[in-house]
């Protein structure tokens, strides 16, 4: 007897090549010029005003829509419950790993929503700054898992994103260097009832984890109205992030005061030894096991190709 396939189940994503999706801007003006792409694209990120028009731009058309549906869903439930509505903001959380281009993706989406009308007010944290300090970290044993799930204070990650999302007038966040690889003590950012929030990390799709008692943690993106995930292959992000590395040496890591200084003078081969080491130890395993298995948790899936561009586009069914 010939066994019967189990039935695919279907995919809760509609997906679109590059110029499926560019289509869909519908002919809204291009309104970032190519030096304002330059200044917030991320080290050895190769997105351009055009990558800009043909992807971003219709996200942030798509994500308009998002915020007047949100803010219509909000009305009508404070009339249904008879309480007066209270404007509250539209939060997007923009996930992947390191290197991949997550950081230039939530400036651009903060630029193009920033030229909407709707959403002048539009605030960019990224999750570093609820890391442990390194020597809670290290005190911890957790210095060499920097940017595992547990290096962070998911708590008060959680309550930052909650009391913003709640309306709160000033909500405060911690600040973090990359040039010292450590919080900034006593420094803080002020986050003022922003009409959108961007929440930019590597773990900011994870779930709820379970506690000893069986009991369950909420999870940050409980608040998204949107989320993002960029994707790449494994081994494409590999090579990004030892490139940027080589890249490093004359930039950051140049600086007398970089926590990564020792590593200016390699050599090339010495830099990519290093890279490669510390891609195998720390960044693989992290992706591989917290960041990629989250993916399917976005709205929306950006997917790059070996260029380093977008060249397809998932869209979670509503």
């Amino acid at each position: 007897m010939l066994a019967v396939p189990e039935p695919a189940f279907p995919s809760p994503y509609l997906d679109f090549s590059r110029s499926e999706w560019a289509r869909l801007r519908d002919e809204h003006p291009m309104n970032l010029t190519a030096g304002e792409v330059a200044r917030v694209r991320g080290l050895g990120d190769r997105v351009d005003v055009a990558e800009v028009e043909e992807v971003y731009l219709p996200l942030s058309r798509l994500l308009t829509f998002y915020v007047h549906a949100v803010r219509g869903l909000h009305k009508v439930t404070g009339a249904f419950l008879g309480e007066k509505s209270v404007k509250m903001p539209f939060v997007i959380g923009v996930a992947g790993s390191v290197a991949v281009g997550k950081s230039t993706t939530a400036r651009i989406l903060q630029e193009l929503l920033l030229r909407w009308p709707d959403t002048p007010r539009v605030e960019l944290i990224t999750t570093d700054g609820f890391l442990y300090p390194n020597a809670e970290l290290e005190r911890r044993g957790l210095l060499e898992r920097k940017g595992f799930p547990e290096s962070y204070n998911r708590r008060a990650l959680a309550q930052f994103v909650a009391s913003v999302k709640s309306g709160m007038d000033v909500v405060t966040a911690p600040v973090y260097s990359h040039l010292t690889y450590d919080i900034v003590p006593d420094e803080v950012i002020e986050v003022r009832r922003p009409d959108v929030l961007i929440v930019e990390g590597l773990n900011v799709l994870q779930p709820p984890a379970v506690r000893p008692d069986g009991s369950r943690t909420g999870a940050i993106s409980d608040y998204f109205d949107f989320s993002v995930y960029v994707d790449a292959e494994v081994e494409l992000i590999r090579q990004w992030y030892v490139e940027r590395f080589l890249r490093l040496r004359q930039t950051a890591f140049a600086d007398p005061q970089s926590y990564f200084h020792r590593y200016a003078t390699l050599t090339d081969s010495q830099a990519r030894d290093t890279a490669a080491g510390i891609w195998g130890r720390i960044n693989e395993p992290n992706l591989v096991e917290n960041v990629e298995p989250t993916r399917d948790r976005a709205t929306l899936i950006l997917t790059k190709g070996e260029d380093h561009k977008v060249a397809h586009i998932s869209l979670r069914k509503v």
